[in-house]
């Protein structure tokens, strides 16, 4: 797990709204908080002023602008897929020796709705905000950079973070993940994913995947992708499908667990030799592994830590002992289960 520090950020204030759109402060004010008499031309000024800047208003009723409730935002994509539970348990766990709580928003992966989120939690003014991934739309990352509040952006460090961020690198995940399948001296590689063009995790392990193959000469001999959450049923159909299409794979690897799991059991069913007819594997290390007839490999993702980390910041920051932005990585595991490895170490 490596530790570097990230510049620090200036939060907008109502001066800056004023002096983009040309108003007084009190006009901003005003439109802000949708009272006083106000031209539709100067009200729209202001908005767009605002928006461009990612300014968020108070919503705290006669309270000074640093004033603050003790609620920490945690903003996800989905409470049904597995991963963000364990997220979740690792901020409770230390949010719970503090003053602070947690309190959670759910975007579905749509980029409007996260916009929508950020935008509320932070007219609350919590103490901090947590939150899962690194790509955001410019509106949204306009408000994150403008606000005077700690962010921290979980699970993913390839990119440029608004403030602290922990978690993995998605695209090292992939290429190791890549490494240890060619390792095990599988060549025919399909992939199978959900949510790939709003996932943009999944997306990034992908591009690591393929880039390990191609330095290999080889690239991904099939692919199946669907709309949806993640699931077990989903999982069943979409190896059926890619194996009936391409019987000649030799490995599979699935975007996540769950799909993943689906995929173990529907080639069970099947009388199929795993690993030795076909390798399977999935991606985070979630419990739901320990309850199947055989243990698909995965890759930890460090879920529990990656919330903890999170959270310490975010007290840290509220409580004063830490004033700079941080960033930690956090290193990704292979678990080869009973569905991965083909030779002994």
């Amino acid at each position: 797990m490596t530790d570097r520090p990230i510049p620090p950020r200036r939060p907008m204030t109502l001066r800056d709204v004023s002096e983009a759109s040309g108003v007084s402060e009190m006009t901003v004010s005003r439109v802000l908080r949708n009272r006083g008499d106000v031209s539709q031309t100067t009200r729209e000024r202001v908005l767009e002023a605002a928006k461009d800047l990612g300014y968020v208003p108070n919503k705290i009723a006669g309270a000074l602008a640093s004033s603050r409730v003790n609620l920490v935002a945690v903003i996800i994509p989905s409470l049904s897929n597995m991963v963000f539970p364990d997220v979740l348990g690792g901020i409770t766990e230390v949010l719970d020796e503090t003053h602070l709580q947690p309190v959670v928003g759910v975007t579905n992966y749509r980029p409007e709705r996260e916009e929508k989120v950020i935008y509320e939690m932070l007219s609350w003014r919590p103490s901090g905000i947590i939150i899962a991934g690194i790509e955001h739309n410019d509106a949204c990352r306009k408000m994150l950079t403008a606000a005077d509040v700690p962010v921290v952006e979980i699970m993913d460090v390839d990119g440029d973070p608004v403030d602290s961020v922990v978690g993995i690198s998605q695209r090292r995940a992939g290429r190791t993940m890549a490494e240890a399948i060619l390792k095990q001296g599988f060549e025919q590689i399909g992939f199978l994913g959900t949510q790939m063009p709003l996932d943009h995790r999944a997306r990034k392990r992908f591009e690591g995947f393929t880039e390990t193959l191609a330095r290999r000469g080889m690239e991904v001999a099939d692919q199946e992708f669907y709309a949806g959450g993640s699931a077990l049923k989903k999982g069943r159909e979409m190896t059926e499908t890619i194996l009936g299409r391409n019987p000649d794979l030799d490995f599979l690897w699935y975007s996540n667990d769950m799909i993943g799991a689906g995929g173990l059991l529907w080639c069970l069913e099947q009388g199929i030799d795993i690993p030795g007819r076909l390798g399977l594997a999935g991606f985070n290390g979630t419990e739901l592994l320990d309850g199947l007839p055989r243990k698909l490999a995965t890759m930890d993702a460090g879920r529990r830590e990656t919330g903890r980390e999170a959270a310490k910041i975010i007290a840290g920051r509220a409580d004063g002992t830490l004033t700079e932005p941080k960033r930690v990585e956090i290193e990704p595991t292979v678990a080869f289960g009973d569905t991965l490895r083909r030779y002994k170490p």
